[in-house]
């Protein structure tokens, strides 16, 4: 696209990844991003596609990007590399974590080496052997390994439950593929009791015998409430305290009295949060245009939280908060990017209290489009503080003894969305509209159910709002040549959009090849999926094709919003990235103290590298402390019969996604049928060598639910459904879903050949992380 700036023409084509990759390979050591730009003639505008590609590479485990400048291949695993046995499955596999570290907040992928292969050794490699492995990729995440030597004992760290025993004790792993216990001699305890969550590293073990480990720091307790939570903060090094230095200049914090700033306290601003919310970021508020140039437009108001008033480059709450990056939501906490006497308090937009705010005017016409906006510094006082279901009810006509004042706000507000709603029409964003459930706690801290999260206008009307005020946000700061932090979202990788056109072809669907795709062409596959009653399987496959947004001070676009320039403006109580923004406003439109500094100018292209990676990080530690309340709400339901649809197909086994909760979980390539099974990557399918019969991504099955695991957050099924013929084509009586297979005793358990059952032999197996899990999240304002 032309750069906003300059007007200039599109550059040529980035290099592949496939390119790339061979390139960092082959230079032998670590390349720099401009030994690849320079290698691929890539120059000018083109770089900042560069960056975000090489970007995406790394969120897909193909490079690591060390420190942000130097690149170094990973090849999501690199074909030869160290791992650390880290246990032994009942088939006598050796199931293996990445020696070095993982670089990606991402779980670790899964290496097992066969036992047959593990046996070739001698002496035969145990639990603590670091070795170094020839890795094969084996599907979704997974990788079967070839032992070229045993290099030494690895030292790995990990969270674990301390059990007491009469002398010392053992370590149960938290995390899902090491699935046997250590054991902790006498004086290795460090003061560990009975059921304490600890840190342990492993000691040297040979062979198969005793697995052992140390107690390195006790973390807390199982019988904590809120124990899933604390081990998915731990486990990614999340800061829960702050440090004496930050909550001092907190404590020292005191509102503006700043007379420069403009009087909004007579504007019937409200707040449409969550009904629990306590951090107010944003208050919104719409009228009718009074130009009558404008007939039937509308002014819209946007105040957000002045955090740069209280938040200054180079302090300590600054520096705490670069290092969060974000809030953290998790299903029974908050873990926030500033102290609660800002977050919750001074900064917060509480109704009916003066709070300084950073607010823009925009005048819309009666068709949605923006005529004009401006920025300005300002005190305001929210008239109401609305949930999503009063502001929604209140736009219905219901509401009863809400004051005309703010009646009238809420009906102006929803207005003017429609006005807006349908300029977002004619711009056609990308419109994946999956299913948010929300996971509701008893008092006690356990879970009570699980809740599809309702989607009112009312939240459509603030995200629109949102939108349109972070679009100004950026076009302002790019008239006034100031540095800013986009959020960017690139087109689709045309690598993966091919193997997506080909998987969906093989379902029927037709994606235009040629040119560039734009969110019209998805929202149309969208469409006819939907007609087929098959939207939600098909939105997985669309999503999976897109690139991670991320933050960068190069414009590449958003294509998901369907916008050539974005940045995050309205959230700056829980995202860093929204801070530096709000100190570019206050620098390019000159409105006082707590600006952009020449300092945080000159480090923004380091800052959107930092809080990208951060912010996959919260994702990540939301994501596994989902998957452990969920295990345990399901923890009494194992031998259950559910419905659900396969979200993950490798060669081990499938991925299941059930409808009633959302929960993930895996059933081994043991616990699918009575034949064996191919895997075939190209059509994300297993398929049966003597029946033909297929799994393949998306397809409807009922699983029964062997063993839920919370602790480590996993849930192990077994298929109850038959396969879908070789046609791929479902048989008669279902949309798609097929009737559960019947044993002779009209049980749905058998006993494989050799004597094993299928669910002693499903036990052996792990879950896999979810790759995208919307339960909890923050409602989204992008």
């Amino acid at each position: 696209m032309p750069n906003p700036r300059s007007g200039r023409a599109e550059t040529p084509p980035l290099p592949s990844k496939k390119d790339i990759l061979a390139f960092v390979k082959d230079s032998g050591a670590d390349a720099t991003r401009r030994d690849i730009a320079r290698a691929f003639g890539v120059k000018g505008e083109a770089r900042a596609g560069l960056r975000a590609l090489l970007k995406e590479m790394e969120a897909e485990g193909a490079i690591d990007l060390k420190g942000g400048k130097r690149v170094k291949a990973a090849g999501a695993m690199p074909p030869v590399a160290p791992v650390d046995v880290m246990s032994v499955d009942e088939d006598g596999d050796l199931l293996c974590m990445p020696a070095s570290g993982w670089q990606s907040d991402d779980e670790p992928p899964m290496i097992r080496i066969p036992a047959a292969r593990a046996a070739r050794r001698k002496p035969a490699p145990g639990v603590g052997d670091r070795l170094l492995a020839r890795l094969a990729p084996a599907g979704d995440d997974g990788y079967e390994a070839d032992i070229i030597k045993t290099i030494g004992k690895g030292a790995h760290r990990f969270l674990a439950v301390y059990r007491k025993k009469r002398r010392g004790g053992i370590a149960e792993p938290v995390e899902r593929r090491a699935r046997h216990p250590f054991d902790i001699d006498a004086g290795d305890e460090a003061g560990a009791k009975d059921g304490d969550l600890v840190w342990v590293e492993t000691k040297n073990a040979r062979g198969y015998g005793p697995r052992k480990a140390r107690v390195r720091l006790i973390e807390g307790h199982t019988d904590d409430r809120g124990v899933y939570s604390t081990i998915a903060l731990a486990n990614h090094a999340i800061p829960t305290e702050f440090p004496a230095a930050a909550l001092a200049e907190a404590d020292r914090a005191a509102p503006s009295a700043d007379a420069a700033r403009e009087d909004l306290r007579d504007t019937p601003l409200v707040t449409i949060d969550p009904a629990d919310a306590k951090d107010h970021d944003d208050a919104v508020f719409a009228e009718p245009d009074p130009d009558p140039a404008n007939a039937g437009g509308y002014r819209v108001i946007v105040a957000i939280a002045d955090v740069s008033a209280f938040v200054r480059p180079g302090g300590a709450l600054d520096a705490e908060a670069l290092k969060r990056g974000n809030s953290v939501y998790l299903p029974d906490r908050v873990t926030p990017m500033l102290p609660e006497r800002l977050s919750n308090g001074l900064c917060s937009l509480r109704a009916d209290e003066d709070r300084p705010c950073l607010a823009v005017e925009m005048i819309i016409d009666g068709e949605g489009r923006k005529k004009r906006h401006r920025f300005l510094r300002a005190t305001m006082r929210s008239f109401a503080k609305l949930s999503y279901e009063e502001a929604q009810a209140i736009s219905e006509g219901a509401g009863a003894g809400v004051s005309p004042v703010i009646r009238d706000s809420v009906v102006h507000l929803f207005d003017a969305f429609r006005a807006r709603w349908r300029e977002r029409a004619r711009r056609a964003p990308l419109d994946l509209d999956l299913p948010e459930r929300r996971i509701v706690l008893k008092p006690n801290g356990e879970v009570d159910r699980i809740v599809l999260r309702e989607r009112f206008d009312a939240h459509r009307v603030i995200e629109e709002f949102m939108i349109l005020a972070n679009v100004a946000a950026a076009e302002t700061l790019e008239r006034q040549r100031t540095h800013l932090i986009y959020r960017v979202h690139d087109q689709p990788d045309p690598e993966k959009l091919d193997a997506v056109r080909e998987y969906l072809q093989s379902l029927d669907y037709s994606l235009a090849k040629g040119g560039s795709v734009r969110p019209a062409n998805f929202n149309q596959l969208l469409k006819i999926a939907g007609e087929r009653d098959e939207k939600e399987m098909v939105s997985e496959v669309v999503l999976r094709a897109q690139r991670q947004a991320v933050y960068a001070t190069e414009n590449v676009g958003h294509f998901g919003l369907n916008l050539p320039r974005y940045a995050h403006f309205t959230s700056p109580i829980r995202r860093y990235a929204d801070l530096t923004v709000h100190r570019a406003l206050v620098r390019a439109c000159r409105l006082g103290a707590g600006g952009q500094t020449e300092a945080e100018a000159a480090a923004l292209d380091d800052i959107a590298e930092q809080i990208s990676d951060l912010e996959r990080r919260a994702m990540a530690a939301e994501r596994e402390a989902t998957d452990r309340y969920l295990a345990g709400y399901l923890q009494h339901r194992e031998g259950a019969v559910f419905e659900g649809r396969i979200r993950g197909v490798t060669k081990f086994g499938l991925f299941v996604m059930l409808d009633e909760t959302g929960a993930d979980g895996f059933i081994p390539m043991r616990s699918i049928g009575f034949e064996r099974y191919r895997f075939e990557e190209g059509r994300h399918s297993l398929v049966g060598e003597t029946t033909g019969g297929i799994f393949r991504l998306g397809q409807p099955v009922t699983v029964r639910l062997v063993e839920a695991a919370p602790i480590r957050g996993g849930l192990l099924f077994e298929m109850e459904s038959e396969p879908l013929p070789p046609e791929g084509k479902p048989k008669a009586g279902g949309k798609g879903r097929q009737p559960r297979r019947k044993t002779a005793k009209g049980g749905t358990a058998q006993a494989k050949p050799g004597g094993k059952s299928r669910k002693s032999a499903v036990k052996t197996a792990r879950k896999k992380p979810k790759k995208r899990s919307r339960a909890n999240a923050k409602p989204r304002r992008d």
